[in-house]
């Protein structure tokens, strides 16, 4: 049996070499991302894995039947590249990696809110011209005495609701789905309550036709002006212009961004500043505004974990049977 793992970093190789070790495996790992310019590289393989964020046209899926591949084993959670319609046509299992740490997500949205709950961006501003002042601007609220408001309670969400219970906040959160185990660390209430209510608002759905943007013009208005918006999960769900208009004109206090709208063709790249889209541009002179390159999930627990899972599932597809994390 072989494999093949495209889109494979510098991080990921230890992890990929040891599981092809103990699972005694051939894994060959190329650093190209899957495309219809790439794909021929998956003949003669068993199966192949690939991560990122690149769309994955049917041509792929094709290619792949030709070559007698019958699944792909995403290494993340995300799936809105993918062209399910057309893997479903060309006979392609695809799985992705629904859980592999999200503890390690749930602590970037935890640390980027405490940032800009404590003003710390501010303050470092300012001290950097050489104000060493604070003022009734900057006061900060100490977590114990805020609502968190969660929209959306799967692992990440829950993980989210666990660590701001235990740091003392009030956590209420929207998921259409209710789950009863998360009641020891949250209420459960409607969308509009959230974010009338919470000093600070965390995201944590899939992207979908019916999340796309949730957090546009309408909803900012409904914040608090002292409000905080944090998102780790997926650029979309915001809709960028309406929360740069909130920024400015101080209609929400501040925001935490791993994820923005349009990042694929950013994300690992090393670009000239002046070549980024202006909503990065502005953002990142934003005091208030924290920004990551989508590396939330980035921890050496969830590197392990997701190329394990994943290529535990190519195997089992492999083989003819069903996969964990199937998708379609």
């Amino acid at each position: 049996m072989k494999i093949l793992c495209y889109a494979v970093s510098a991080e990921e190789e230890p992890y990929l070499k040891n599981w092809s070790q103990q699972n005694n495996i051939k894994v060959d790992l190329v650093p190209t991302p899957l495309s219809d310019n790439s794909v021929y590289l998956a003949q003669g393989y068993d199966g192949v894995s690939s991560v990122g964020m690149l769309p994955v046209n049917e041509e792929v899926y094709a290619t792949f039947e030709k070559f007698g591949i019958k699944q792909l084993a995403v290494r993340q959670v995300g799936v809105d590249n993918q062209d399910l319609q057309a893997a479903k046509k060309h006979h392609i299992t695809i799985t992705n990696v629904r859980s592999y740490s999200p503890r390690a997500i749930a602590e970037m949205g935890v640390t980027q809110a405490m940032y800009l709950l404590r003003k710390i961006g501010i303050y470092q501003n300012r001290m950097a011209q050489g104000n060493f002042t604070w003022d009734p601007t900057t006061v900060s609220t100490e977590i114990f005495n805020c609502t968190v408001g969660l929209i959306g309670t799967g692992h990440i969400g829950g993980a989210s609701a666990q660590i701001y219970s235990a740091l003392g906040a009030k956590v209420i959160a929207y998921d259409p789905n209710y789950n009863a185990d998360l009641e020891p660390y949250l209420t459960f209430t409607d969308f509009e309550t959230v974010l009338k209510t919470a000093d600070i608002v965390s995201l944590h759905v899939p992207l979908l036709p019916a999340t796309q943007k949730i957090i546009d013009r309408q909803a900012l208005k409904k914040m608090k002006n002292t409000a905080i918006l944090i998102n780790v999960a997926r650029g979309e769900l915001v809709d960028t212009p309406a929360l740069i208009a909130a920024l400015e004109n101080r209609k929400i206090a501040a925001a935490g961004l791993d994820t923005l709208a349009d990042e694929a063709k950013l994300i690992g790249q090393h670009l000239q500043a002046s070549n980024l889209p202006h909503d990065y541009q502005v953002l990142s002179q934003m005091p208030n505004v924290l920004l990551t390159p989508h590396v939330a999930f980035f921890t050496k627990l969830a590197v392990k974990n997701y190329i394990e899972i994943a290529l535990n599932d190519a195997v089992t597809v492999i083989k003819g049977k069903k996969p964990r994390n199937l998708i379609c």
